[in-house]
């Protein structure tokens, strides 16, 4: 899931999340998944990447985003359960 909010005014964006240096494991031979990542597109077109745990300021024209971690794999694919 990816998610983006556009701030109108100053604010401090925190974030708390996990999964964005380790993915998260699969089971029973299943693959891990993909790790999420954070970041902020500011109103010149820089791109900010942001740590799992961090904050940061943001202005008026920002857009935060937000790509959640992708679940692990369930089984191999030669042996379906």
């Amino acid at each position: 899931v990816t998610r983006r909010v556009r701030f109108f005014e100053d604010m401090t964006v925190t974030v708390l999340g996990g999964h964005r240096r380790v993915p998260p494991f699969g089971v029973d031979g299943g693959d891990p998944g993909q790790v999420g990542r954070d970041w902020v597109e500011r109103t010149d077109g820089t791109i900010e990447s942001i740590e799992g745990i961090d904050a940061c300021d943001v202005r008026p024209g920002d857009v935060f985003g937000m790509e959640t971690p992708a679940g692990g794999g369930w089984g191999t694919p030669d042996n379906p359960r």
